[in-house]
């Protein structure tokens, strides 16, 4: 499933219609695409958030939702736990968990992030 946020607004983005054919979003469904199966069970979803500019798969794990965030320009891939802070902060915080570099293909990038999101117990 694919997700769109723009302007606060969550939209359900449907496959050739109105989603995003960037080089970034093909590398997220292609990195999606070959997920293990475990990763997949915990509601791997494709976001493309145009507020905080950035496209990623979002995993919904016991511990909170942790996001692949597909790199820009020369950076890495990013492993992001996003934390929910109590309701005087009123806000969410980003926490850079894990980096992988470029150099590696789709198929190991899925591997890596399932590898660590299972060793650190975020998948159960």
């Amino acid at each position: 499933m694919e997700i769109k946020i723009s302007g606060g607004i969550v939209r359900r983005a449907f496959g050739g219609i109105d989603a995003p054919m960037t080089p970034v979003a093909i590398q997220a469904r292609t990195i999606a695409n070959l997920l293990p199966l475990m990763c997949q069970r915990f509601g791997a979803t494709i976001v493309h958030n145009e507020d905080d500019r950035y496209t990623g798969i979002q995993f919904d794990t016991k511990a909170g939702t942790v996001v692949l965030e597909m790199p820009r320009a020369n950076e890495s891939f990013r492993l992001v736990h996003e934390l929910i802070e109590p309701e005087e902060k009123s806000g969410r915080t980003h926490k850079v968990i894990y980096q992988i570099p470029q150099l590696y293909n789709a198929n190991g990038i899925a591997l890596m992030t399932s590898e660590f999101l299972r060793s650190r117990g975020f998948l159960a």
